[in-house]
């Protein structure tokens, strides 16, 4: 029987492996689509311990709650700090921490419910989140590592070809260079890691995990191993962010930073790839600061994506770390478990930004300010997307829209409101497609109140 479920497995893994596309840059060059060509939105979670803190059995718990909430990828870093790099099973990843020399048992097999080492751990959940038709975006090395000179150029180069060669037939896979710094710290090293993940492992997309308040195309957009941009806006709010020697003082408003992407020329697309996370503190280190809310990841969501994101990563404070009852101690003022975490409100509503994008004809959208008559700033900011027959104009305060219509087809219009919280669409009425009209969200005006205004052009 042992070998019966063994041989299963095996098969059901090949499987899942056939069944599961790449993902590539679109022909447009801003959004991703699967191998064949349908759009595929990223709607990213960060689970950057999942490798070292969860057994297989956690792990499968964790991605088949985030696949049911609509997560499709993954954030998950290889390595976090060389000294500690002991899985929850007690495998090591490294030999005497060379980062050069991964510690690898010949003939385990992560299929083997009785050993495998540390590489075989990761590969059984890259293989589970394959099942789920998830992606995992593998960050190699987390950015202090380098920052600190524990790994050089020929480190970075060899085990670039390790992770290649291991790696490079998952078809479910992102690379993300870098991990939360400035690329130009010790710029070399992370040159190293993409080119060579770029020559060895021609299947898979590959981006980088920037600092806070910074975006990748800073350092690498004209690399050719850069297949698109991702920024950190990071988890300061608009008080603190106060550092006037930051290349972008942009505050609050990610959307700025797919302003600065979005012409930039050879076009790539970007995204957020790490907003405030929900339930962390404001500016992250001082626990008796506000906790960042629901409301507040929804804003981040809709602002970047309507500006011309090509996706979104979601965060929560407890999942992000996998911290359980069970640790000496946590992260960022956590004060609750991940699994707790794990149905944290804006964890159920991210996927509702999904849904309404993927219902239209997804590649054609585009950002366009135009539909707004008054944009307004900081949270009265308005956000506005398009395509032929379709427009969403997004806004976080629930304050009154001027809208400017005709900008799509159609004579008449069919409008309506979009609930960001369920999902849910509320008649407005059908109107003439021409000159401005005014338009007032449900309810009172305040932060949070968040709306979306939707156009549908009429036959």
């Amino acid at each position: 029987m042992k070998y019966f479920i063994l041989a299963f497995g095996l098969l059901a893994s090949l499987v899942t492996n056939a069944q599961i596309q790449n993902i590539k840059v679109s022909a447009n060059h801003r959004y991703f689509v699967t191998a064949d060509g349908k759009p595929f939105f990223w709607l990213g979670d960060t689970g950057w311990m999942l490798f070292l803190k969860c057994t297989r059995e956690e792990a499968v718990e964790y991605l088949d709650a985030r696949n049911a909430q609509g997560f499709n990828v993954i954030q998950v870093m290889v390595l976090h700090e060389l000294k500690e790099d002991v899985n929850v099973y007690g495998d090591s990843a490294l030999l005497n921490l060379d980062v050069s020399r991964p510690n690898t048992t010949t003939g385990n097999n992560y299929l083997n419910a009785t050993k495998y080492d540390y590489w075989d751990h990761i590969e059984y959940i890259i293989d589970e989140a394959a099942k789920r038709n998830m992606y995992i975006a593998l960050v190699p090395v987390w950015g202090g590592n380098v920052k600190n000179k524990l790994l050089n150029k020929k480190q970075a180069m060899d085990y670039a070809i390790f992770l290649a060669e291991r790696f490079k037939n998952k078809k479910n896979i992102i690379w993300v260079d870098g991990g939360d710094i400035k690329g130009s710290v010790e710029r070399e090293v992370w040159d190293y890691l993409g080119k060579t993940l770029n020559e060895f492992d021609t299947n898979h997309l590959i981006t980088f995990h920037p600092r806070g308040r910074h975006t990748s195309s800073l350092w690498f957009h004209n690399e050719e191993w850069l297949d698109f941009n991702m920024f950190q806006s990071g988890h300061k709010d608009y008080s603190q962010d106060t550092t006037s020697s930051d290349v972008f003082h942009f505050g609050e408003d990610n959307w700025r930073y797919v302003n600065n992407d979005y012409k930039l020329k050879p076009i790539k697309p970007t995204m957020d790839g790490e907003p405030s996370y929900e339930n962390i503190p404001h500016g992250l280190h001082d626990s008796l600061q506000l906790r960042w809310k629901a409301s507040d990841l929804r804003r981040y969501a809709y602002w970047s994506v309507f500006a011309g994101g090509a996706g979104f990563t979601y965060g929560e404070n407890a999942v992000m770390q996998f911290h359980s009852s069970t640790d000496a101690a946590g992260s960022y003022g956590v004060d609750h478990d991940w699994r707790t975490g794990l149905n944290a409100q804006g964890a159920n509503q991210m996927q509702y930004l999904k849904k309404l994008l993927l219902s239209k004809k997804y590649l054609d959208r585009l950002p366009d300010q135009s539909l707004i008559a008054d944009q307004g700033e900081k949270y009265n900011y308005l956000a506005a997307t398009r395509g032929k027959d379709y427009a969403f104009i997004y806004t976080y305060t629930g304050r009154k829209i001027l809208a400017n219509l005709g900008k799509i087809s159609g004579n008449k219009i069919k409008c309506s409101w979009y609930d960001p919280r369920n999902g849910q669409y509320t008649l407005i009425g059908t109107f003439t497609n021409k000159g401005s009209r005014l338009f007032i969200p449900p309810g009172k005006m305040k932060n949070g109140n968040d709306w979306m205004l939707v156009e549908e052009s009429l036959k």
